[in-house]
């Protein structure tokens, strides 16, 4: 069992991925323990965020941030936090998970393709990182 667990969480498929995990750590997580939500909005390079209101900025964060609170309150009886975070996603995962504490990350992956062997995916990337467990999930 694991006291502290951080879900990379996904919102384009209506968060289904991230309340499979939510689920999954419901069986995983210690009495008294923890989870810990992330997500990872995309760095926008500076030439394009010059361009983009500031105020489409805070609203996309505060959707995201939303979007995630309504996933934990899924999670009854677990105490869950909603983190949201920018810049590049493993690197993100990985810090929160550090900051949480964790003793396991939890990540959905793709069935990975040609590409992935040679960038790399983002779960890849924190599976050959990670200092903890990694449970990833299809």
């Amino acid at each position: 069992m694991y006291s502290s667990i951080v879900i990379a969480a996904a919102l384009f498929n209506e968060g289904a991925t991230t309340r499979a995990a939510l689920a999954k750590a419901r069986t995983l997580l210690d009495e008294g323990g923890k989870v810990t939500l992330v997500h990872v909005i995309d760095e926008v390079p500076g030439y394009v965020a010059a361009s983009i209101p500031k105020e489409h900025m805070s609203a996309r964060r505060r959707d995201v941030q939303d979007q995630l609170e309504a996933l934990a309150a899924e999670g009854a009886g677990m105490n869950v936090e909603c983190v949201v975070r920018e810049g590049q996603p493993s690197a993100a995962i990985l810090g929160a998970a550090k900051e949480a504490g964790a003793d396991l990350i939890m990540i959905a992956s793709h069935k990975p393709g040609l590409s992935d062997y040679f960038i790399g995916s983002t779960a890849s990337r924190i599976v050959r990182h990670a200092p903890v467990s990694v449970l990833v999930t299809r």
